[in-house]
C-alpha cells in the first residue's frame, strides 16, 4: 500500500504531513502544508484566495527534485523506474511494484503517470484505501475534481473515517466545487471519529476560515 498523500497529519496515508500540506494555505492562510500542498501543476481557479492549494502530498514522499522543469523530471522518473519495470516484467500484477511506480511519478509531479500505475494496482488490490486515496490527489493536481471526489468517495467506502481522504476530500470539495458545507462536514467527520488526529489544529484552522467567510460573504455582496 501507498504511504498515501492523505491528510496532513499525515496523509491518505498521505506521505506528506498536513503540516507541509499547509504551507501554501499558509501563503495566503496560515503556511500551507510546505510542500505537502502539491500545487506545483495546477491551482483550482475559484479556490479562495486563502486557500489556495491542493491536499497534502504522499507521507515520507521523496524529496523534491532540485528542478522544476517537466521534461527534467520526466527524466529523472523514468531513469528510477527502470529498476523496477525490470521486475516488473517477470510479475506484471504485482501492486507493490505498480503502487511503487505510481509514487515515483506522484513525487515528480508526473500526475497523469502515476494515475495510470495507481489505476492498474487497484485493479489487483481494489480495496486500497490508500492507494485509491493518493490517485484522487493524483487527479486534483490536473484539474480533475470530479474524478478526484470519486475516488476519495471509494475510498471511504472501503475505509470508513481514514482521516487523510476526509481531508483532502473537503479540500477538494471546497478549492474545486464551491461546496463550503461539503468541505465543513468532512472535517467536522474526521475531527469527530478520529479525536487524536495529529493535524487537529491545522483542520480546525481551515473550518474556521470556511465558516469566517460564510458569514462574510453576505455582507460583502451587498
Amino acid at each position: 500500500m501507498t504511504d498515501t498523500k492523505a491528510a496532513p497529519a499525515p496523509a491518505p496515508n498521505a506521505r506528506w504531513s498536513i503540516q507541509q500540506a499547509l504551507v501554501l494555505a499558509a501563503a495566503c492562510f496560515l503556511a500551507g502544508i510546505a510542500g505537502g500542498y502539491m500545487l506545483h501543476v495546477w491551482r483550482a481557479p475559484s479556490a479562495p484566495a486563502s486557500a489556495q492549494a491542493g491536499p497534502p502530498a504522499r507521507e515520507a514522499s521523496a524529496p523534491a527534485p532540485a528542478t522544476n522543469d517537466p521534461a527534467r523530471l520526466r527524466q529523472l522518473a523514468d531513469a528510477n523506474a527502470a529498476p523496477i519495470l525490470i521486475k516488473l516484467q517477470s510479475d506484471p500484477e504485482n501492486p507493490d511494484l505498480l503502487t511503487s511506480l505510481g509514487n515515483l511519478y506522484y513525487d515528480a509531479q508526473q500526475y497523469p503517470t502515476a494515475v495510470d500505475y495507481y489505476a492498474r494496482a487497484l485493479r489487483v488490490r481494489p480495496a486500497d484505501a490508500s492507494v485509491r486515496t493518493d490517485m484522487g490527489t493524483a487527479y486534483w493536481y490536473v484539474g480533475n475534481a470530479d474524478a478526484a471526489i470519486a475516488a476519495f468517495n471509494q475510498a471511504l467506502v472501503d475505509s470508513p473515517n481514514n482521516p487523510n481522504t476526509l481531508f483532502n476530500r473537503g479540500l477538494v470539495k471546497w478549492q474545486g466545487k464551491r461546496d463550503a458545507a461539503g468541505a465543513l462536514a468532512d472535517w467536522n467527520q474526521l475531527l469527530e471519529m478520529n479525536p487524536a488526529y495529529g493535524g487537529r489544529q491545522q483542520v480546525e484552522q481551515l473550518i474556521a476560515e470556511v465558516q469566517n467567510q460564510a458569514a462574510t460573504a453576505p455582507s460583502a455582496s451587498r
